[in-house]
């Protein structure tokens, strides 16, 4: 199929890319790596009468340090530049760790940082991953800008808090915290598929081994990412033996979410594969933070 008729704009200031959208407002759509939108619109899911291109601002696309430990990434940064960030993997390597588990590499040569979690798919590694490691997104329209949490930002199925004259301009991370190990843990039934359950784990530890703080957010088992807050209260101030994690998981997957069933999967079974997965990656990120603790990060 091809996609219906539609306006077309390549900007290439952020500042004509502003006000295109706030001309056309909800009939506008932003096209970042296209790997999501361009499928949709072919299928006709999506329909947009403008289509405003971001692909000829090179200023969207940047990796930078930031002063207090932690990173930025610009909205147009390709996965792929992401992946191969040596900045990345020394701040934030529960990125690095992630990407090459988004789709196929043909994807992620295309497909942006700020386009995914714009997009807002709740099987989406970004989306988990953002607010595990409490990132914040920087929205920017002609009334000015706002920063919002990424714990805040996800407000439903592909639903996000960006107004539609809004653009995502960057993701910033936090410096993590010496001490901290994390994973992230995924079952698809075929390699590069959507994740049936995913988790993102991320575990600080202090000097007596004792968990200080603890984040475990799960994809594929809601509308948006389930922040399991009461199973990481569980964790708080605990020894994270094998009982401790098992009980955590537990408490996760029985209380903390409502999975769907489909054609690839029952509710029963993604319940069950969350609690596995969580005790996987809550084991290997406390492995990880036992390793790192007497490592003070620059």
């Amino acid at each position: 199929m091809k996609p219906a008729p539609f306006e077309y704009y390549a900007p290439t200031t952020l500042e004509e890319a502003v006000a295109h959208v706030n001309e056309h407002g909800y009939d506008a759509k932003l096209l970042a790596g296209g790997q999501s939108l361009i499928p949709m619109m072919n299928f006709r899911l999506a329909q947009p009468s403008v289509l405003v291109d971001l692909n000829n601002i090179p200023s969207f696309s940047y990796i930078q340090p930031n002063n207090d430990g932690g990173l930025t990434i610009g909205c147009m940064t390709r996965h792929y530049q992401v992946e191969s960030s040596s900045l990345i993997a020394e701040r934030s390597p529960l990125i690095t760790e992630t990407m090459p588990k988004i789709a196929t590499s043909q994807i992620r040569s295309r497909g942006t940082f700020g386009g995914s979690i714009a997009h807002a798919d709740p099987s989406a590694e970004l989306v988990a991953l953002s607010v595990a490691l409490n990132s914040k997104f920087r929205l920017v329209s002609k009334n000015g800008e706002r920063s919002v949490a990424a714990k805040e930002f996800f407000v439903g199925l592909f639903t996000t808090l960006l107004e539609p004259e809004e653009i995502l301009i960057e993701a910033v991370f936090p410096p993590v915290p010496s001490g901290t190990g994390w994973a992230l843990e995924e079952v698809a039934r075929r390699p590069h598929d959507f994740a049936l359950v995913g988790v993102a784990a991320v575990v600080t530890l202090d000097a007596q081994a004792t968990c200080q703080q603890a984040r475990l957010v799960f994809m594929s088992v809601g509308d948006i990412p389930v922040d399991a807050h009461q199973a990481c209260q569980a964790l708080k101030g605990q020894v994270l033996d094998g009982e401790v994690i098992r009980e955590a998981s537990e408490l996760a997957a029985n209380k903390e979410m409502d999975p769907g069933g489909d054609i690839h999967a029952s509710a029963d079974f993604r319940r069950h594969l969350a609690k596995v997965l969580a005790q996987r990656a809550l084991i290997k990120a406390n492995h990880r933070a036992l390793n790192d603790y007497p490592r003070s990060r620059s």
